[in-house]
């Protein structure tokens, strides 16, 4: 399902509950993806391609890239998208967010749900959810995120079929945003240009990240960045105290140190 940028955050929450994803069009600037994409193309041009099929021999991700690049700064903390964050999730923080450029000739990735790095039994309960932000126009010829609609609602061990798929086409500029039960993956690029998107992904603040934003972002940095940043960056608390350091709110290790 499509909204504008005039959508709520109930009617983006609803579209996720029934549908598992929604994508809203729009709601960045063509300024800023022009400029994103500049700064990312600075990044991306010393990054190599992936090391295995599952990052994609001819895809480049960069990692800790709240390190890298300060223009997700604004998407990451977007009142629409943490609005559905706290409904889905409650208490979250980052996960893993990573550039992503599909190259040309890269074959589609496998199917798969996001959540399942997490040895946890299925109980309904969202624990991952994801936003992917195009900084390309994503279509279907040059690797659009496909996905199966309502999978976040299957029994554990149903299998998804490539013939179940559609495909996250939508312009530069746009959003969207999935729950990491959502069986989907990325699309193969049959063009001869890549194509370019950023992933953030958000998981519940009682799980470990997948990447250590507290190692990878160094803390010089994350003391520059507003304090909302900083908390899902890993310097929060999960109520009522998972996540403490030396008995304090970790956040008081920026202004300490």
């Amino acid at each position: 399902m499509a909204l504008t940028r005039e959508a709520t955050v109930e009617q983006a929450v609803e579209a996720v509950d029934r549908d598992g994803y929604v994508i809203i069009e729009g709601l960045m600037d063509p300024e800023w993806v022009a400029a994103a994409r500049a700064d990312l193309q600075r990044v991306l041009a010393e990054t190599a391609t992936g090391r295995n099929s599952f990052e994609g021999f001819s895809t480049r991700r960069v990692y800790a890239l709240f390190a890298k690049t300060r223009y997700f700064d604004g998407p990451g903390t977007h009142p629409l998208v943490l609005g559905v964050l706290d409904h889905v999730l409650g208490h979250y923080q980052f996960s893993a967010p990573v550039g992503i450029q599909i190259g040309p000739g890269e074959v589609a990735q496998v199917l798969h749900r996001d959540d399942d790095v997490y040895p946890l039994p299925r109980t309904g309960r969202d624990i991952v959810v994801n936003t992917m932000w195009p900084l390309d126009d994503f279509t279907v010829a040059n690797g659009a995120t496909r996905f199966v609609p309502g999978s976040h609602r299957w029994e554990a061990g149903r299998a998804a079929t490539e013939e179940e798929t559609t495909s996250a086409v939508m312009p530069a500029g746009s959003v969207l945003i999935y729950v990491g039960n959502l069986v989907h993956g990325g699309g193969a690029n049959t063009t001869d240009r890549p194509r370019l998107g950023v992933i953030l992904e958000y998981a519940a603040s009682w799980l470990r990240p997948q990447e250590n934003h507290v190692l990878a972002v160094p803390q010089e940095i994350v003391r520059e960045l507003p304090e909302r940043l900083q908390e899902l960056l890993g310097y929060n608390i999960h109520p009522p105290f998972l996540g403490y350091v030396d008995g304090r709110h970790p956040r008081r290790v920026l202004s300490s140190s």
